[in-house]
């Protein structure tokens, strides 16, 4: 038996390392057509190759790490396969890429550092250089750790650590942009968090805690989702269509509330023909939120692919105008190839090492179902809509990942406080029996020892007392130690809690001090 499962396990192990390999050799042919295909691009200068190069790893770390927020709660709540979630995000990234990325991007993302300081472009050149690199380094060890982090961060990391390199001064950054990133990892989290648990109670409360939860999803699950529709047309239209058509928030509300009527009165009418089926069960509501779900997926995933894959492009199309122009400019024309490095890149990401972080966002922090993933889904988009009309900076994967922690924490509370409330009568109502019991067994032994003729079933009685009272005891002690046990009970995972905010803390200063020292190394050898 022993043997048959060693076999197992190394058949299993060898199989793994072929598909690493494998996936190893995929990127390199990848990387290395992007090198060959670039090598000319401007005669005279191949470094724009290597800069292409490090453009096309930072984008496959993106689809790897960052593209699981979006898809990961879909798949946790088995509302989509794994296979599904990555066909869908693998789609929609690279449509949203190519379709809504724009054709100009910032050089410097987010506008940290002043272009003004870099007196020779070359040195522009290799700072964005190094931030790429350095970003995507980052990226690759939080995959293989198991930590989604923001890319944006990321890069705005590298950006600011070859930017001082490169300059030689801390004064190129704007410190008040970077103090209000830094905000972004209290704001997101805790803004994500706590509308993600606002919804799902609301749920709870208004259709799952209800008696007849069949009538409640009926009246109330085409509301919710109507709400969500809502807001991914205003997410749409806001972040992820942008860089293509620019709407003010009015007028993108206004569309997701025409679209909001129309998806109400669809589900409605979908429900109503499914309600035969309907269960006055959780997991019938269940049901009822997937295909939302899997919507909310392919459309964040659109927006994603709009806005994220310019930490891929950005920096690259500023390397190109640099080298193509001699000059540094803080707005780029983006070349189609430079955009289809990064659409591409995002995906074979995605495709190739995302299942690893859509496996940890989906089911390794918290225990997810359908309801509970659709609430992350629509905090995703309300926050940012929120955050943006408020000029509030936020991350969408600490906005997705605040969500989780959310709707995770709230079970933990939610449990607690139900159970308590059931565990402490029936607690109640044992102790006072156990205690009754034990204080009459008590009474009678004293009775029975104050007697002064004892017969011989009176010691034997006694003695018989002496093990009831010592059983009730117990039985106490026991009762007492299953009510402490309740509030021990946890839903989220507390190491994984703690890795993925400490990589979040890190992932600027790291990124920037990688950044410093690869801009260090290039100098050196181009000098």
């Amino acid at each position: 038996m022993e043997i048959n499962t060693f076999e197992k396990m190394q058949k299993k192990a060898v199989k793994k390392s072929r598909l690493d390999f494998l996936y190893l050799g995929i990127s390199l042919v990848f990387m290395a057509i992007v090198l060959i295909a670039t090598y000319n691009k401007i005669p005279g200068n191949p470094f724009l190759a290597v800069a292409a190069l490090f453009g096309a790893y930072m984008a496959m770390n993106i689809g790897a790490n960052d593209v699981a927020n979006n898809v990961g709660p879909a798949v946790g709540s088995k509302a989509l396969t794994m296979t599904g979630a990555i066909v869908i995000a693998a789609i929609f990234e690279s449509a949203g890429a190519l379709l809504a990325g724009g054709d100009v991007t910032g050089t410097i993302k987010k506008g940290i550092i002043d272009p003004a300081a870099f007196a020779d472009p070359l040195y522009f050149v290799w700072a964005m250089t190094a931030a790429l690199l350095a970003a995507a380094l980052w990226l690759n060890l939080a995959t293989w750790l198991k930590a989604p982090v923001s890319t944006t961060h990321s890069i705005v990391g590298g950006v600011m650590g070859g930017g001082i390199a490169a300059a030689g001064t801390f004064s190129i950054v704007a410190w008040g942009t970077m103090g209000k990133i830094a905000a972004s990892w209290v704001i997101s989290p805790v803004l994500g968090g706590a509308i993600a648990a606002g919804f799902l109670y609301a749920i709870k409360k208004s259709i799952l805690f209800k008696e007849n939860t069949k009538e409640a999803a009926m009246k109330l699950v085409p509301i919710y989702v109507a709400i969500m529709g809502w807001a991914l047309v205003t997410y749409l239209i806001l972040k992820g269509m942008k860089k293509v058509v620019k709407l003010g928030f009015p007028t993108a509300a206004g569309l997701g509330i025409v679209g909001a009527i129309i998806i109400f009165f669809i589900v409605t009418k979908a429900i109503s023909k499914y309600s035969d089926n309907l269960g006055n069960d959780r997991e019938s509501v269940n049901k009822l939120f997937t295909i939302p779900l899997i919507f909310a997926a392919a459309l964040l995933s659109f927006a994603h692919g709009a806005n994220d894959v310019a930490n891929a492009v950005g920096p690259l199309a500023g390397i190109y105008d640099a080298l193509a122009h001699d000059t540094v400019s803080t707005k780029a024309a983006i070349p189609l190839w430079v955009m289809i490095i990064g659409a591409v890149g995002i995906s074979l990401g995605l495709a190739l090492y995302g299942p690893k972080l859509i496996k940890t966002v989906g089911g390794e922090i918290t225990e997810l179902d359908q309801i509970r993933a659709f609430c992350i889904a629509l905090a995703a988009a309300i926050t940012v809509i929120v955050a943006s009309q408020l000029g509030l900076p936020v991350s969408s994967t600490h906005i997705a990942l605040g969500g989780v922690f959310g709707v995770g924490f709230l079970r933990e509370w939610l449990d607690r406080t139900q159970r308590l409330e059931y565990r402490i009568k029936e607690e109640e109502q044992k102790l006072k029996e156990l205690k009754s019991k034990s204080q009459a067994y008590k009474n009678e032994l004293k009775s029975l020892e104050a007697k002064e003729n004892k017969t011989q079933q009176d010691y034997e009685r006694i003695v018989r007392l002496f093990e009831l009272i010592s059983e009730h005891e117990k039985l106490i002690k026991k009762e007492n130690k299953a009510l402490k046990n309740v509030y021990k009970t946890k839903y989220v995972q507390r190491s994984a809690f703690k890795k993925i905010v400490a990589a979040w803390i890190i992932t600027v200063p790291v990124a920037a001090l990688l950044s410093a020292a690869i801009f260090f190394l290039i100098k050196g050898i181009m000098v």
